[in-house]
């Protein structure tokens, strides 16, 4: 008997894990979140660029990064995924200048020098052009062998005073720029 009570139970509760299986039910999908990338992971130059200490030294913000090397030089350009300009650009090459053939060949005409930036460095304004409105420009000489240019190349109808005011900007942001880790 006892037999017979354990193979029905059984019975019952193998049966009972066969009824028709449950509907499932939709769950709507959440929003897509989006993921804020570096600028560093576009390699390159980029790897010496963070968007936030980009704004905090310019002012600008920038969510889109692309980077290039072509031998001995290592360039990153930057911009709002949704403009085209304003754009920084940063360059850097190797080189075994020293302080006064960067004097006499780099450094532009009318361009104030800088102080304690690399070992002799520059910054400057260069007119407007058809596609764009000023830009500022800031170069040295890094003590690790390294050429290194910051532009900011501005919208049309940016007035010259502006970028003048940018290129100020430019200095600060390229005194925390670490050439070496490239």
């Amino acid at each position: 008997m006892r037999a017979r009570t354990w193979l029905a139970a059984s019975a019952v509760l193998l049966t009972a894990g066969c009824a028709a299986e449950a509907t499932p039910v939709e769950v709507p999908a959440g929003e897509p979140r989006a993921v804020e990338v570096s600028a560093a992971s576009s390699g390159g130059a980029c790897r010496l660029l963070d968007f936030a200490v980009i704004a905090k030294h310019t002012g600008g913000r920038f969510d889109v990064a692309a980077a290039m090397d072509k031998g001995d030089t290592h360039t990153c350009v930057v911009r709002a995924e949704r403009a085209v300009l304003p754009e920084l650009t940063l360059t850097v090459t190797d080189t075994s200048i020293d302080t006064s053939t960067f004097t006499l060949d780099v450094l532009p005409r009318g361009a104030k020098k800088v102080t304690k930036l690399g070992k002799i460095a520059y910054r400057h304004t260069l007119p407007k052009t058809a596609k764009s409105g000023p830009a500022a420009e800031v170069g040295w000489l890094a003590g690790e062998g390294r050429l290194a240019t910051l532009r900011w190349t501005s919208p049309r109808g940016t007035a010259t005073a502006e970028a003048d005011k940018a290129a100020g900007k430019l200095v600060n942001l390229a005194k925390v720029i670490d050439t070496r880790q490239l």
